[in-house]
């Protein structure tokens, strides 16, 4: 088994992804795993690497495939033992003028930007480390989207005490309002990929305050992240940022030294704590 110390990245083939894959290729002590659903894709990632002389290695993982997920936790449990950081990067988000019924884009990108996400926690989050580290990508328009939330759910997303079963029953509940037609009575924003971003933050804090509960003498600090407004396919060419400077809080919280105890289940853009 080796003690090299290792940073897995999902959703690392291209735009933000690549970028911190990059940059923790430059500044991590360490293996750093660039991951993709498709090999050919991330293994293009990790050749455009090779070439700026840097030196990522390839896993394969699709967050939707429960299979997937536990063959990198396999892996990674056999080979060092477990993680030291982990950056959950991988999403979607549909276009703006994309007319696939909204239900269909609610299902779509929840299926993938919250439970996805929430099943690779699931999964990886017990093989963290010691002083790991564990970065959620987030994103701004989870604190529009909300603002746009009626009172009684912006209470429940703002709760210090909200579980991840309660959780788990809001994102489903949204899924299912937007199917019956009634997600805007229901007081739920009009944006699907807000939603689900809303869904990762509140994961976030859920998660540290569990590590709080259960694993505090381990000094594992989690967060969630907005990488700011950058140019990606998903963003488009007018975004202000190029996905190098997206990087930038990402990797941040990655590596935050050993031994600091903040910033730990927070909402942080710009390398700074936003109010949630």
């Amino acid at each position: 088994m080796s003690s090299t110390p290792v940073a897995v990245v999902t959703g690392g083939n291209k735009g933000i992804g690549l970028a911190i894959v990059r940059a923790l290729c430059k500044q991590f002590s360490g293996d750093v795993y660039l991951t993709a659903r498709e090999a050919g894709r991330g293994k293009a990632g990790v050749a455009e690497l090779q070439k700026e002389g840097l030196k990522a290695l390839f896993h394969q993982l699709d967050i939707n495939d429960l299979q997937s997920i536990r063959a990198l936790r396999d892996f990674l449990k056999e080979k060092y033992g477990g993680l030291n950081v982990l950056v959950n990067n991988a999403g979607i988000a549909f276009k703006v003028a994309d007319t696939t019924p909204f239900a269909t884009q609610a299902e779509v990108t929840l299926k993938t930007n919250f439970f996805g996400t929430r099943d690779v926690c699931t999964e990886l989050l017990p093989l963290i480390k010691p002083n790991g580290r564990v970065v959620n990508v987030s994103s701004m328009v989870a604190v529009s989207a909300l603002a746009k939330c009626n009172q009684d759910l912006q209470q429940k997303f703002r709760s210090d005490t909200i579980t991840e079963e309660e959780l788990v029953k809001l994102m489903t509940k949204f899924v299912e309002d937007t199917k019956n037609g009634v997600h805007e009575k229901e007081g739920w924003p009009n944006t699907a990929y807000g939603v689900s971003k809303i869904g990762v933050t509140v994961l976030s804090r859920i998660h540290a305050r569990m590590l709080n509960e259960k694993r505090k003498a381990d000094q594992i600090l989690l967060n969630a992240c907005c990488p700011g407004w950058v140019r990606t396919d998903m963003a488009g060419p007018n975004a202000t940022k190029s996905p190098d400077e997206g990087a930038v809080t990402p990797v941040y919280l990655a590596l935050l030294p050993p031994g600091a105890s903040e910033p730990h289940g927070q909402h942080v853009s710009e390398k700074k704590v936003r109010t949630w």
